[in-house]
């Protein structure tokens, strides 16, 4: 038995999102949610290194319009962290949202939207549960199969890409916590403009980063990830991802991408094959835009949503 407890409500901006821990079963994950229940429902999924207020400003934008939720995923700031790389393999996150959505759309499908590391589960769960799904939108994300052949293939995307090795490595957790989160600010920074993180939204992450057993979590998605990165020059191995038939990793509902052109970790050449395994793809291309479109460009991603969804 899943059970939903209403623990607070806070204020962003105009609207009201109440937040709850919702017990999956294996763990408790932290949601917040906006908008009327009997709305259609939008589940967004955050990336590294944030938690739900990545979507923040978006769900401001969609809560009149859909009922939004939006949760810490597992690992993140107030989420249960289970100990262990092995916890943090992406079937477990896929049961997780899973459990999560039948508190609040058990018969209906409903949409699935993600960023980062949140687009790598939106698109497992496409994958795996895609007749749950009317719709699935990724902001500057990449498809598993897509994102590992740009790896092998671009030299750009592969270096681009080293910094996955980096959040593997043993010692990460000391690097990234070192001088206030100094590192782990500063990799934000290098990945597009930031001047959206205000020193008010610096406290609220360094708070999230902070919470006991938090940062080894986080950095437990990137060692549980079957995603390889052979080093600069270095010949690629044989990879499992790509030694699947394509089918294997087929998303068949409608499906927006909304990619920021700016992005200094993901190249375009990440969405070379996307058509392959998406036959019912919408790319929508934001120029001048980067890796944090959800904070860079909040109305244009919600704009992009709302339109998508809307019935053809």
């Amino acid at each position: 038995m899943y059970i939903a407890t209403i623990a607070a409500t806070v204020r962003g901006g105009m609207t009201d999102f109440r937040m709850s821990m919702v017990d999956t079963g294996e763990v408790r994950l932290q949601v917040a949610e906006a908008g009327d229940t009997a709305r259609p429902l939008i589940v967004l999924l955050h990336g590294f290194p944030e938690y739900w207020v990545a979507w923040r400003a978006v769900m401001e934008r969609l809560a009149a319009t859909f009922h939004v939720v939006a949760p810490d995923q597992r690992g993140y700031n107030l989420s249960s962290r289970p100990d262990g790389v092995d916890a943090y393999r992406v079937g477990h996150m896929v049961c997780d949202i899973d459990a999560l959505v039948r508190q609040y759309s058990p018969d209906r499908p409903f949409v699935l939207a993600g960023h980062d590391w949140g687009a790598s589960v939106a698109y497992a769960y496409a994958i795996a549960r895609g007749e749950r799904l009317s719709h699935l939108v990724v902001a500057n994300g990449v498809h598993p199969a897509c994102f590992q052949r740009a790896i092998h293939d671009d030299p750009g995307q592969r270096a681009a890409s080293q910094y996955i090795n980096r959040l593997r490595a043993p010692d990460a957790e000391e690097r990234l916590g070192a001088d206030g989160y100094r590192r782990l600010l500063k990799m934000i920074a290098g990945f597009s403009k930031s001047d959206w993180m205000t020193p008010e939204m610096e406290d609220e992450y360094r708070a999230a980063w902070s919470r006991t057993g938090a940062l080894t979590a986080m950095l437990n998605w990137y060692r549980a990830s079957p995603i390889d990165v052979p080093a600069v020059g270095v010949p690629a191995a044989a990879s499992n991802i790509l030694s699947q038939p394509a089918d294997a990793f087929r998303v068949a509902m409608p499906h927006l991408v909304i990619w920021g052109e700016a992005d200094e970790a993901l190249r375009p050449t990440c969405l070379a094959d996307l058509p392959r395994y998406a036959p019912d793809l919408t790319v929508r291309r934001v120029p001048g835009c980067g890796h944090w479109i959800l904070h860079e460009r909040p109305d244009d991603v919600a704009a992009a949503i709302r339109e998508f969804v809307a019935p053809r």
